[in-house]
């Protein structure tokens, strides 16, 4: 290819691409080859291949471009080149070919920005654009590696930290880009996009008011700048401050009218303040805006009680069918789309939405069953009565936390607010620090010692364990209103059960149970904002249910007594009698605002957030009964789960 014999490399790569459709690179450099030779269905069928495979390659995003600008349709071109750096910003000659279809247009403003962008890929060192190029093409290790070779050589070259820490988020290494970032904006206070990457990841680690503090520092750079008052509305709006958040999205809307991706947000600020019908105009006019822009679709199906119109339902599915649609924008609309069918009685057209959307959201993921099977077996192994009774009386006395663990989907944030209506109960939200613990135990070497963590529970001393809980207590209270309890909801700690215990003994651990049927399908249906990748399969929810319940047996056996089952269903039938049990089991007294929780004005960030705003309602309970025809793998994965999950 590189010596321009395309004819000779499109015969060397045919046994490769005969066949496999799995292999992007091969197909991509068929596809440069036919398009040097002036074979453009060839190489447009090529591309097409890529994209069914991995419909977030953006180098075969930006070849499409290519071929289009020289078939003479600018407009395809430049939507095609659009989609290429939404997958991979890193592309060189799709940013470059922008802004020369954008200056044909008139467009100068937006061509500047694309100039611009494509200035600063050129400025970048060939091993660290290399890096880039593998991060967004999920090379996340090749990236780490260059990344790590060249701060070796540059400790405080700013691009690099910023690629790592990319790479840190990604493996969900989230305390190792917290601290590159913080090192990065250090070094260069200038650096805009060092300082909106660190907000972004403060914000994933809930460290909201850090969050704030930093978009306030661009803020006060330029009050008019659009990007900077979004940052910062955003910012209000996860620590509570939903006026002011509203305002500063009015601002931007101010300065950048009908803007689709503001108008989505303003929409998530009012439904999670519980401003329903605000809520749907906003998701509504983003819509309007830019009917392509997916999130505003999933937005109004996400809030449960939304029913679209036929003239939605048609543009919807007008837009689903068609080659321009960006990928994730696909895959809302997907959901959407599922979501809108079920409304509509017709439960074989819904179901086969929501089948593609988490087909397409699957090939993002780099989930496997396997693994997690793995990590389950090794907290059983390693998880034993001998460790709990070498480990006794250690850890941090605090009682405070009651952590609700179990699927989502299975009722945790019913049982959350519950809880939260109690007058000694702060309700927090899914916190992630448990998690993060977990990862700092497992250290570096994962991916060679895979049961270091939780082998190294057998090693903590007791002063160890101590800090560890003193420092969940301190780092968790910045969600807390003064109350003595709070809740943590952070489902999938039900892994974690073990850690938990030895740094927090007299916390309160309930599991939140529903029926497999219905909790699997009901995430299978779900399209999440980050995280719970096992949900997108029928497979492999239903294998990641058997295994959470395989594992809540076993901590039920060594640490007796230590955990309380609620079952979503018993909550349904008697909702005063397990509402007594909950509170006797931590230890509160009984609140009648407890039973009338649907009362309690709090924010809600979860999917559930418009139903626990409502009475409880029975007819929830069996409605995976409606799709029963095409859940026969969720049935064969679940295995013994299917009936003995009360066990």
């Amino acid at each position: 290819m590189y010596a321009g014999r395309f004819e000779e490399a499109l015969l060397a790569l045919q046994p490769v691409i005969q066949d496999a459709d799995d292999d992007a690179d091969a197909l991509y450099m068929a596809a440069v080859s036919a398009r040097y030779l002036k074979r453009p269905d060839e190489a447009a069928a090529l591309l097409k291949r890529i994209k069914a495979a991995a419909p977030e390659f953006g180098r075969a995003h930006q070849e499409e471009g290519h071929l289009l600008r020289d078939s003479g349709d600018a407009a395809g071109a430049l939507a095609a080149y659009q989609r290429a750096v939404r997958a991979n910003p890193a592309l060189h000659a799709a940013w470059t070919e922008q802004a020369k279809l954008l200056d044909a247009q008139g467009r100068s403003g937006e061509a500047a920005q694309a100039r611009a962008q494509a200035d600063r890929l050129q400025r970048l060192p060939k091993e660290l654009l290399a890096a880039w190029h593998h991060l967004y093409e999920n090379r996340l290790l090749k990236a780490e590696n260059l990344c790590r070779a060249w701060l070796q050589r540059h400790p405080k070259d700013v691009e690099g930290m910023r690629l790592l820490a990319e790479v840190g988020v990604r493996l969900g290494v989230l305390e190792d880009a917290d601290f590159l970032l913080e090192s990065a904006v250090a070094f260069e206070p200038d650096n805009v996009p060092a300082r909106i990457d660190y907000i972004q990841v403060l914000r994933k680690r809930q460290k909201y008011e850090a969050a704030l503090e930093q978009a306030k520092e661009l803020y006060k750079r330029d009050p008019r700048n659009p990007t900077f008052v979004s940052q910062l509305a955003i910012q209000r709006m996860q620590t509570g401050d939903y006026e002011g958040a509203l305002g500063l999205f009015n601002e931007v809307l101010a300065m950048v009218p009908n803007d689709p991706a503001t108008l989505t947000s303003k929409g998530h600020a009012l439904k999670t303040w519980g401003k329903h019908d605000e809520a749907v105009e906003s998701y509504r006019a983003a819509c309007r805006a830019r009917p392509e822009h997916g999130d505003a679709w999933y937005g109004l199906a996400n809030l449960k009680t939304y029913r679209f119109t036929d003239d939605e339902i048609d543009q919807m599915r007008r837009l689903e069918a068609g080659d321009d649609l960006g990928f994730q924008d696909r895959i809302y609309i997907c959901f959407a789309l599922g979501k809108a069918y079920e409304d509509r009685e017709d439960y074989e057209a819904s179901f086969r939405f929501y089948e593609r959307g988490n087909d397409l959201k699957r090939l993002q993921t780099r989930y496997t069953a396997e693994q997690m099977d793995e990590e389950l077996e090794a907290q059983r192994t390693v998880c034993t009565p001998e460790l709990f009774s070498k480990q006794a009386g250690k850890g941090c006395p605090a009682p405070d936390p009651i952590f609700i663990v179990g699927l989502p989907r299975a009722g945790s944030t019913l049982l959350e607010q519950i809880l939260a209506s109690h007058s000694q109960v702060d309700g927090t939200l899914e916190l992630p620090n448990i998690l993060a613990l977990s990862h700092r135990l497992r250290g570096r070497k994962r991916v060679s010692d895979k049961t270091r963590y939780p082998r190294i529970l057998h090693e903590l001393t007791a002063d160890q364990l101590r800090e560890l809980g003193e420092d969940y207590i301190e780092n968790t209270r910045i969600h807390r209103k003064g109350a003595p309890f709070f809740t943590d909801k952070m489902p999938n700690n039900f892994r974690h059960i073990g850690l938990i215990k030895l740094i927090l003994p007299n916390a309160k651990i309930i599991d939140a149970r529903r029926h497999p049927m219905a909790c699997c399908f009901s995430g299978f249906k779900q399209l999440f904002a980050e995280g719970q990748e096992f949900t997108y399969g029928l497979d492999e929810i239903g294998r990641y249910y058997r295994g959470y319940v395989e594992l809540m047996r076993h901590w039920d056996e060594v640490l007796p007594g230590e955990i309380l089952r609620v079952q979503y269903e018993d909550v349904v039938e008697d909702l005063e009698g397990q509402v007594r049990r909950i509170l006797d089991f931590c230890g509160l007294e009984f609140e009648p605002q407890c039973v009338e929780f649907h009362k309690t004005e709090r924010e809600v960030r979860t999917a559930s957030s418009e139903q626990v705003r409502q009475p409880i309602y029975k007819e929830g309970v069996e409605q995976w009964r409606h799709y029963e025809p095409w859940l026969d793998p969720l049935k064969d994965a679940l295995g013994p789960a299917l009936d003995n999950y009360r066990d």
